[in-house]
This record gives C-alpha cells, structure tokens and sequence, in this order.
C-alpha cells in the first residue's frame, strides 16, 4: 500500500498522506513521494487545483517519532545532527514546492494536525477543517524546535504572540480557535467535509489558473517585498495575465453579463 495516494478527477489532484495507522505520521517515503506527486502535478496543466489530506480519522500527526528513539543507539551527536539537517531538507523540499506551486493547494483538516501536520496545513493556501480538528504545534514535548517552515507561516498567519504561545507551550486549539487567530479559512462538520471540500476545490478548478499562480507570487512576495518592489511586481504579473486567454474570456463576460469560462489559459 502506498504512503502516498494521487488521483486526479475534474482538475483537481487529491494527495492523500496514507499511513492512517500512524494518524499519517510523515515517513521518509511519504515524503519522496510527495516531493515527486508535487513535482509532476506543477508540470500537469489538465490540473488546476490540488487538495492536500490524510487517509482514515486524521490529517497528519507530525513525524515518526517512534522512528527517532531508533536512532539514539551508537549514533555520534554529529553524525545525529548531520542526519537531522539532510531529514529537515528534504521535508523542506516539499515546502518549497507547495509554494512554488502555480495553483491553488487546499488543506482537507480532520482529526489530529500536530507537528509537521500544522507546518504542512500552514504551507497550503487555504485550510477547511472539520469541528472536530485539533491543532498542536507539539516540538517542545519532545524538546525541540519546529521545522517544515511552521515558524515561518504561523508568525504571519498568527502573529508572533500566538505563534510564540503555540510553540512554548504545545497545547492544543480546536479548529475554530485556529480560525479565530487567522490560521483556517473555513470551519465545517465534520459529516459535511468531504462535500465542503470538492465544492470548493472544484470552484477553484474553474478559475482563471495562471492568474491564480501569479496572485499566489504576489501575496507570498509581500512578506519579504518592499513598497516599491511590490507595486512592480503588480504591474508586472497584471500585464501577463492581460495577454492571456482567460483575461479576454473574463473581460467579455463581464460586458456581457455572463459567468466566464475559464480554461486556465
């Protein structure tokens, strides 16, 4: 059985992280196949949105940490931590892609999100969870610090108070605490996800994509950009989409008081 399942239905690829007797607990190979399904599904244009959850009751538990213990028997400190930097890389390799990603990733939330599961939801553009979800950042129970980029998206989802808070203290928020302090978008029962879920990723499947990619360049880039710079880059990535097709299609709807077709194009 694979750790991770792709398919592909109506223009949106589902990836679901599929190690349900673990709560999805990140293995090595999940995350060479995650890496490698991200990779094909940039290139992929028949796919125009990619949702993002985890098989059985849980989305994601965070890393192996049973497989850790493993590793504390003869291992050197520096051969641990030259372990643990090419480990970090690699799942950073998967948010580099989930970013770079030129169409919008959707976060399917149920059950335990502790750990790399907050940093791997945190990474996606936007997160629909079930009431029922829990979140815990969780590093400090096992004495560490975070990773997978969480303590680059929560400070500015959050703010650095609550990020500080969720990092120092590991406790656990109910999915509509999170959405209060800005982290999940969209807050449903736990029966109604799955329909919640493909309505929206197939309405996300049916926008204009490009621009969807440039727009996701353009938010992303505001966290670092400065003034000037940004406003640039608005004029910038507006003009591409201007010499695009679903630019024309949106225009003329408009005028012609239609919902547009967009391809994508």
């Amino acid at each position: 059985m694979a750790e991770l399942e792709v398919s592909v239905e109506g223009g949106v690829a589902t990836l679901t992280m599929n190690r349900p007797d673990t709560r999805n607990a990140l293995s090595l190979e999940m995350r060479t196949l995650m890496d490698k399904a991200l990779h094909r599904i940039e290139r992929d244009d028949s796919v125009r949105c990619v949702v993002l959850t985890g098989a059985g009751e849980h989305f994601m538990s965070g890393g192996d940490v049973k497989g850790m213990h493993g590793l504390f028997s003869g291992e050197e400190a520096d051969d641990l931590a030259s372990y643990f930097i090419h480990r970090i890389h690699n799942l950073h390799n998967i948010m580099f892609a989930m970013r770079r990603m030129p169409k919008p990733i959707v976060a399917k939330v149920r059950g335990a999100v502790a750990g790399a599961g907050v940093s791997m939801a945190a990474a996606c553009d936007l997160i629909m969870a079930e009431e029922e979800a829990f979140f815990t950042l969780a590093y400090c129970h096992i004495g560490t610090t975070p990773d997978g980029s969480s303590s680059f998206h929560l400070p500015r989802a959050v703010g650095v108070k609550r990020a500080m808070e969720m990092m120092l203290l590991g406790d656990r928020y109910t999915a509509q605490q999170m959405a209060d302090m800005g982290l999940v978008n969209f807050v449903v029962p736990g029966a109604e996800l799955d329909d919640a879920c493909a309505k929206l990723a197939g309405r996300l499947a049916k926008g204009p994509t490009f621009a969807y990619g440039q727009g996701k360049r353009l938010m992303y880039r505001s966290l670092e950009n400065e003034f000037e710079s940004q406003l640039q880059m608005e004029a910038e990535t507006f003009a591409s989409c201007a010499v695009r097709r679903d630019f024309r299609e949106g225009v003329t709807a408009f005028v012609e008081k239609r919902r547009a077709d967009f391809t994508g194009e």
